[in-house]
């Protein structure tokens, strides 16, 4: 288990690492996003909340290079980018973990550490898979991320549900991406396995050198690792606040009301129960 010590606050000149601008999509006659725009900074740990239907899927497969936009623009570290495919994405640094997480259950932990980007060497003229070189890699790199795996020889269908996340989220940054988007990773974990998962997005969050877009639904989960959040509804993003500038009850509030907004003084000293 990771140790959740306090994160640095993330620097007010921070710069902007990726950004959407009036972007929309739609598919047919059903409008998906509607003049989206979303700023992720250097370090920085984004929530994106929204009920089912609300976009958040679209939104990321647009930033994943899955769909192509309608209208708008995306820019990556200060240049505009037009994404033609996932590789694309992957090739600007923006790496997305969806929650089938693509790990394959009956290969060995190592193996899925590196599938598509297999180190090989060469016995007696034949090239063949440098397992001794991956299994050692695997074992060094999730020890520094503080991943508790005891055998990578193990295959991926031994692990538990939260394993399986740390594991798919550290073959993720290992190519060392910019941005890191995690599609509900805690999505049917318990709490001890949430609270591992949590701990690795706390340790990248702290380093500040990885920038995550996290998807999650639950609200106190938010405020333990993310510095903003966005609330996407019906397509548009009708919030974009600092965690530190709302709390979990306001966020609740809000989102409940349809609002589309921070409510003012008057309307935070409603009590819930008054809350239609």
């Amino acid at each position: 288990m990771l140790h959740n010590t306090i994160s640095p606050p993330l620097s007010n000149d921070a710069p902007v690492v990726l950004e959407m601008s009036h972007v929309s999509k739609s598919f047919g006659a059903v409008t998906a996003l509607v003049d989206v725009s979303v700023k992720l900074r250097k370090g920085e740990v984004l929530a994106l909340v929204g009920d089912n239907g609300a976009g958040k899927s679209t939104l990321i497969k647009v930033l994943s290079g899955y769909h192509k936009p309608d209208a708008g623009t995306i820019t990556s570290k200060g240049r505009p980018v037009r994404f033609q495919s996932p590789r694309d994405a992957r090739a600007e640094g923006i790496e997305t973990v969806y929650q089938d997480l693509a790990l394959i259950g009956d290969l060995s932990i190592y193996h899925n550490m590196f599938i598509g980007r297999e180190y090989h060497k060469r016995v007696l003229g034949m090239r063949m898979l440098d397992n001794d070189r991956m299994r050692g890699m695997a074992e060094e790199y999730l020890s520094t991320l503080g991943i508790n795996i005891p055998n990578v020889n193990s295959t991926v269908d031994r692990l538990s549900g939260g394993q399986r996340q740390c594991v798919a989220v550290a073959r993720s940054i290992y190519s060392s991406p910019s941005v890191l988007i995690l599609d509900e990773p805690l999505a049917a974990l318990g709490v001890r396995e949430s609270a591992h998962v949590l701990g690795l997005v706390q340790k990248l969050r702290r380093e500040r050198e990885v920038s995550i877009i996290l998807i999650v639904h639950n609200y106190s989960q938010i405020f333990e690792v993310c510095d903003r959040i966005n609330f996407l509804h019906s397509g548009e993003i009708v919030l974009d606040a600092a965690t530190s500038d709302i709390t979990e009850e306001e966020l609740t509030r809000t989102v409940k009301s349809g609002l589309g907004r921070l409510l003012r003084p008057e309307e935070r000293a409603v009590p819930m129960a008054a809350t239609p």
